[in-house]
């Protein structure tokens, strides 16, 4: 599978790289949390990022014009595409390594229904601070050629990823809501597909070890 840049021209319908932060601190905080035994964890916050102050504020106020934002982790191994998901609201992404970001579009979804041959590959550097937009469709990070795990922040509006809420009927997407604001397609050969997720992705599972 071909791996673009996030600082390619071809990223730029799926999201920004923004500049002037200084994630140094971030980094130093993340490389501390031990890795899982196996596989992919994720916390929506975790303390210890939250707590760089400078840093929060900066996201809260410039990236997210001072609306209350949440900083969490993905962190593990991965190389699969297993799942796209989308919020309302952009998302950040920052690793302490090399990452790949597996994306498509809102727009891709037809009668419920994404052909993965439309997924897309996107590197970025450790370090960079990777906007992906709204109606851009991601999931877990996979480690970069070479890498043997990864860890990456994870900066969204508070409250993303936690309890879904209580609905008393679903109507069109409603059947996508996995959590709140959290919007899942599933891949039929995924555990979240077998854990009940909306099942709405067709075409292969893609894995970038492989693909």
């Amino acid at each position: 599978m071909q791996i673009l840049s996030v600082h390619s021209e071809e990223f730029k319908k799926y999201g920004a790289v923004l500049e002037g932060y200084d994630v140094a601190p971030l980094q130093a905080a993340m490389e501390k949390i031990e890795l899982p035994a196996e596989g992919v964890a994720y916390e929506p916050g975790i303390d210890s990022l939250e707590s760089i102050s400078g840093l929060y504020t900066d996201f809260r106020d410039r990236a997210y014009g001072g609306m209350p934002v949440q900083v969490g982790m993905c962190w593990g191994r991965n190389t699969k595409l297993n799942c796209l998901e989308y919020h309302r609201g952009c998302e950040l992404n920052i690793g302490t390594t090399a990452f790949v970001l597996l994306l498509a579009k809102a727009s891709d979804i037809v009668d419920g229904k994404l052909d993965t041959s439309k997924v897309k590959a996107f590197e970025a550097n450790a370090g960079d601070v990777v906007l992906v937009n709204e109606d851009t469709l991601h999931y877990a990070p996979c480690q970069s050629a070479g890498q043997d795990s990864f860890r990456v922040a994870i900066v969204l509006p508070k409250g993303t990823n936690t309890d879904k809420p209580a609905m008393s009927k679903e109507v069109g997407e409603d059947k996508l809501l996995w959590a709140r604001n959290k919007w899942l397609i599933a891949h039929p050969d995924s555990s979240e597909a077998s854990q009940g997720a909306y099942v709405g992705l067709t075409g292969k599972n893609i894995d970038i070890a492989v693909d």
